[in-house]
């Protein structure tokens, strides 16, 4: 393989005989963040290290039953800091012939997965603790209470199991929208029907809170799937009420030229400025004095949205409340 060639490839890659490089194309170099690679010893100038921080060390010389060098992602000590690299190689003639890629993104991916984990395994144990505690006590002493006693209990376990259902919605979502996969039966909607449909829900849960919804002239019908408009509606409405204590929740639907714009505002505190950039990425929290739920809706929000071809977004004033908008394009299947 020419110099020319091999510095025209994506992967970084490297030839190691006894120890010693022989060859290094550009982007290995760039991944090592060193131009010193050939007639260099590796193990003097890099230092390997597995997921556990042990020591790794590339062989000298071929297993006796393959002629691979099966893929490892190591972390490797480099002059600009340690960084995450996927390396994979095979065997000829006495020489390992590296190939390299950074897994930077992947390192980040499970990081990411393992804090949606961790993240939704600790919203869950609340409601499972509930759920099963207000259950025990009802097995055990059910003639002991009055009859309103039991469906306040038998209440708030349908509530928290509610609970925990939307959270496991929302972890195979996260899981679907980042592998692309996400899924739509799309139908001509209601736009207006099902937003006064998630406000009636939304009284239920809030009996407190007044819930308005405004509905331009003329709304066609949104075509979508209904199942995850309804989701995202509920989401926009419910994040409204839990981080604005006390304000009223306004609905607003409105036709426009690239579809129905359904609009959720509020009169709370709005939006922290530095938290604006992130609003609808994993785990962001709108409002600083709010540090209930996953952080996860707005961007399963997003993704539904996108998803059908639509946009979200959102406008804050300090002191003012925030409104989120959502438009989904109008159409016939």
């Amino acid at each position: 393989m020419s110099d020319q060639i091999a510095d025209g490839l994506a992967d970084g890659v490297l030839v190691v005989r006894d120890g010693v490089v022989t060859f290094a194309n550009e982007r290995a170099h760039i991944l090592l963040g060193t131009c010193e690679l050939v007639g260099q010893r590796f193990a003097d100038h890099f230092d390997l290290r597995d997921d556990a921080g042990l020591y790794v060390a590339l062989p000298s010389q071929p297993p006796p039953s393959a002629g691979r060098y099966s893929e490892h992602v190591l972390h490797v000590g480099t002059p600009k800091g340690p960084r995450p690299i996927a390396m994979t190689g095979v065997w000829r003639q006495g020489e390992l012939i590296l190939s390299l890629r950074s897994a930077a993104r992947r390192e980040a991916g499970v990081r990411s997965q393992a804090d949606i984990v961790a993240t939704v395994a600790h919203e869950i144990r609340s409601p499972l603790t509930s759920i099963k505690g207000f259950t025990r006590t009802l097995l055990s002493r059910w003639d002991r209470f009055s009859d309103e006693q039991k469906h306040t209990m038998l209440a708030t376990i349908e509530d928290d199991a509610d609970r925990v259902t939307r959270l496991l919605t929302d972890l195979l979502d996260v899981a679907r929208i980042d592998a692309g996969r996400v899924k739509l039966r799309r139908t001509d909607i209601d736009p207006v029907e099902l937003v006064n449909m998630v406000a009636d829900k939304a009284r239920i849960r809030a009996p407190d809170r007044r819930i308005d919804v405004e509905v331009d002239d003329q709304i066609s019908p949104i075509l979508a799937d209904a199942d995850k408009v309804e989701q995202v509606i509920t989401n926009l409405v419910d994040n409204a009420i839990l981080h604005a204590p006390g304000s009223p929740v306004h609905c607003a639907i409105i036709e426009q030229p690239d579809g129905v714009r359904i609009s959720v505002a509020d009169e709370g505190s709005g939006v922290a400025e530095d938290v604006a950039p992130r609003l609808f990425t994993k785990f962001a929290r709108g409002r600083s004095d709010s540090r209930t739920g996953t952080g996860l809706g707005l961007y399963v929000s997003k993704g539904l949205v996108e998803a059908h071809g639509g946009r979200i977004w959102f406008e804050s004033s300090a002191g003012d409340g925030a409104v989120v908008h959502v438009v989904f394009p109008t159409g016939t299947p």
